[in-house]
């Protein structure tokens, strides 16, 4: 049987110029392969090749500071990026700003699931994710620039209902990440945060005639590892690179309790202080119920996380991250992802299955601006494009959503832990525009899927209804009309101006109650 193990240099020279390269990963060196990563940047700006490739990936992958995706940020080495999430990577934000590679997006768990597609021969990936929002080709067709040009999905009706299909294209070569590796290449993830969506890359590269890279920690004996220890078989792998140092992330060496291999004892988690977003996270904390199934964003979202777990609430819900981990404590900021003593773990398309399907009770998810049909900007901000990772996958298909934020942006100033809001200063940058950016989530889709969807800001809280966002609380000592309504580029419907739970304004670890 052939050696399949090399190093990183000639690994990555197996990669050729106007190759579509898929890699996969999470956000703070999340299942990154980081030497592999290093080593095809290092052999471009020596040589100038492996050029014009297009780069696929479904989540964020990097630091913003010219790790993950921002290895390829080199003119002539990228033509075309796929991405489901941009900003770990400034250098391509500003490349695609330029139109110096044509910027495209696909829906995270879309992108995960697609490659599952490619990997069995099928048409495409057939799916209601992405109706009505900038994904759909009514509306911009995932484009991000103009260089932009390449359709990535088409509308399709099957059974007197609209589905988008996305459309296949061959996976050349995909540079991965596992833990341990036998002498016969096949490869474990034991080691890593999560499963993402390793194999289901790995499978469209090998159906497609592509080379499939790993590189591991560690070579062991032919037969060292169980079977359930396998998840990428040696048949489809090409080539393996032993990086001894390798780690679970940019701030993580090795834990096992992030990989799920044993528990630990944990402190309490760190308190973030008091300010206007622990009033959010207060508030759309009180949303939770007993027993539902639950997906925190990115952002303030996991602030509510916080508060759950210092209250030793987490054991009432089912926490799940897209990743494909339930349980555990999630980490947070660039280590979102991230949880130690998760209780499960499997392969990100299925758990954009169990999103697709419903199986969401309640997720709560950021937002960069709200209009008057309900729609949701997170994607394409400042004008760079953000991405929405796994955000329309989710919202899409949670039974409620919950969009937390603040109310405005950019140099607002406010008083807060006594029970009421007082604000000296209001935020340059409006959040609640007539009209959106760009549509991550379609506030009409929403309402003809029957979803319940709340818009929760440190001084006031929205309901979607047929009116479009509709003020139902205002914070204490906030002016509705003069801090709210003449705040906004749009005039909502008002049902109430009921002052939100006073409890959620006071600056003491056990506030809210119950």
């Amino acid at each position: 049987m052939q050696d399949k193990f090399m190093s990183a240099e000639a690994a990555v020279a197996l990669v050729p110029d106007g190759a579509t390269l898929s890699i996969t990963g999470g956000g703070g060196g999340l299942c990154e392969a980081m030497c592999l990563q290093a080593a095809i940047e290092k052999r471009f700006l020596e040589t100038g090749h492996p050029a014009n490739l297009t780069l696929v990936h479904a989540l964020g992958i990097g630091n913003r500071k010219g790790t993950g995706v921002g290895r390829f940020a080199h003119a002539g080495m990228v033509r075309k990026v796929i991405g489901g999430h941009w900003v770990w990577s400034p250098e391509m934000q500003q490349m695609a700003a330029r139109n110096e590679i044509a910027a495209h997006v696909l829906p995270g768990g879309v992108a995960m699931q697609l490659m599952r597609e490619i990997a069995a021969g099928r048409p495409g990936l057939i799916t209601h994710v992405g109706l009505g929002t900038f994904i759909d080709p009514r509306v911009d067709g995932g484009r991000m620039n103009a260089a932009a040009t390449d359709p990535l999905c088409e509308v399709i009706e099957i059974g007197g209902r609209e589905y988008l299909r996305y459309l296949p294209f061959p996976i050349h070569a995909c540079l991965l990440k596992g833990s341990v590796a036998d002498d016969e290449g096949n490869i474990s993830l034991d080691e890593e945060p999560a499963n993402v969506d390793t194999y289901a890359v790995a499978a469209a590269v090998h159906n497609s005639g592509g080379k499939v890279i790993f590189q591991v920690r560690e070579r062991v004996p032919a037969g060292s590892l169980g079977a359930r220890q396998v998840r990428i078989p040696g048949a489809i792998v090409d080539a393996i690179v032993v990086d001894p140092g390798q780690t679970q992330g940019y701030e993580i060496g090795y834990d096992p309790s992030i990989s799920g291999q044993s528990r630990a004892a944990l402190p309490p988690p760190a308190d973030p202080g008091f300010s206007p977003r622990r009033i959010v996270a207060n508030r759309a904390r009180a949303e939770l119920r007993d027993g539902a199934i639950i997906n925190y964003g990115f952002g303030i979202p996991d602030e509510i996380a916080t508060i759950v777990a210092a209250r030793g609430e987490a054991g009432r819900y089912y926490q799940t991250i897209e990743h494909g981990t339930y349980g555990g404590r999630l980490l947070t900021g660039s280590l979102f992802g991230y949880a130690r003593n998760a209780s499960c773990m499997i392969d990100g398309p299925s758990q954009f299955d169990f999103y697709g399907g419903g199986g969401l009770d309640i997720a709560f998810l950021g937002f960069g601006q709200v209009d008057a049909q309900g729609n949701v900007n997170a994607s394409h901000l400042g004008g760079l494009p953000v991405g929405p990772g796994g955000f329309i996958d989710i919202a899409q298909n949670a039974r409620k959503v919950v969009f937390v934020g603040t109310f405005d942006a950019k140099g607002a100033q406010m008083q807060t832990g006594d029970g009421q809001l007082t604000i000296a200063q209001h935020g340059a940058v409006q959040k609640f525009v007539a009209q959106v950016d760009q549509i991550t989530f379609s506030g009409q889709q929403a309402l003809r899927q029957g979803q319940e969807v709340l818009y929760v800001t440190e001084r006031a809280v929205f309901r979607l209804t047929q009116e479009g966002p509709t003020l139902i609380e205002v914070a204490p000592g906030v002016d509705a009309r003069a801090d709210v309504l003449l705040r906004m580029g749009f005039t909502p419907a008002v049902q109430s101006t009921n002052p939100m739970d006073r409890a959620c304004f006071v600056d003491a670890a056990s506030a809210p109650p119950g």
